[in-house]
């Protein structure tokens, strides 16, 4: 039996140290191995509970505000009036106060306590199927970008992503500028959540949609195709491939999506015009 490992404080680090045993070339090894945090994060708005959602308990007034508005809760920043963090012992609450309608229309005069996200759940709250599918307005024109920018962007990704690179389990979304030099990431075991998170710190850095892409290390999924139309985003490279519907949904909103984007080649499924040297017409 191994001896039991004290646990170093891991706050605002996202990940705490655990012992294991490492099997490798037939020999056995006890050491501490970083392992990255999810913990149940209450969402809470005016006293009512909206969802329950399972976070790496890092940059949370960022997903409070970037959940809000891409969950249609909120319309702009100024309609959260408050966020407060309080640590409980079976996870977190974020209690948030809004200045908006909208909270009351999603979840009705009963104040029922909607249902609760596991760490990949990008329809947290969502009942009903007209919930769950919801087409954002179409985006602006964006920039134009060069490969070598998302070549670029790519390449210093990984350097850009603290939590990962001591766990290599959590996912990281990062908004690029056109040059290719990255300008905010967020990392959290949910790729929602690190959208979300992202979204979050771009409202509060008050950085311009258009003005730049976004690139996520996970699968273009419809949920985060909709996260990202619904801010304005206007081009989004996923290193991994998209659904079906996250195509249709990007078509519609006019959204540049990529997929399989690794260094010297990518695949775009929508919008092509927003890519420099890139040609060619949708079917």
């Amino acid at each position: 039996m191994l001896p039991k490992c004290p646990e170093p404080s891991a706050e605002g680090r996202g990940y705490v140290m655990r012992r294991v045993d490492r099997y490798r070339h037939g020999e056995l090894e006890h050491l501490s191995d970083e392992i990255a945090e999810e913990v149940p994060v209450a969402m809470i708005y005016d006293d009512v509970p909206f969802a329950v959602m399972m976070v790496t308990p890092l940059d949370l007034e960022d997903f409070a505000l970037g959940f809000s508005l891409s969950e249609g809760l909120i319309s702009t920043s100024a309609e959260l009036t408050s966020v407060e963090v309080h640590p409980r012992l079976e996870g977190v609450e974020l209690a948030m106060r809004v200045a908006s309608d909208k909270l009351a229309q999603r979840i009705g005069s009963s104040g029922e306590r909607l249902l609760p996200g596991r760490s990949g759940c990008g329809l947290c709250g969502a009942r009903l199927l007209e919930d769950a599918v919801r087409h954002p307005a179409p985006v602006g024109p964006g920039p134009r970008i060069a490969p070598a920018a998302l070549a670029r962007a790519l390449e210093a990704l990984g350097a850009a992503q603290p939590v990962n690179s001591e766990t290599g389990s959590v996912h990281a979304a990062a908004w690029v500028r056109v040059d290719g030099s990255i300008a905010l990431v967020r990392e959290d075991v949910g790729r929602h959540n690190a959208l979300d998170k992202l979204i979050g710190a771009m409202v509060k850095a008050q950085i311009d949609p258009e003005r730049g892409f976004l690139l996520v290390t996970s699968r273009a999924s419809y949920e985060m195709v909709t996260k990202a139309a619904s801010a304005g985003i206007t081009l989004m490279a996923a290193i991994s491939a998209p659904t079906a519907l996250a195509i249709h949904l990007a078509e519609s909103t006019r959204l540049t999506l990529i997929g399989f984007a690794r260094a010297g080649s990518y695949v775009v499924y929508t919008h092509p015009q927003r890519l420099l040297q890139v040609t060619g017409v949708n079917p």
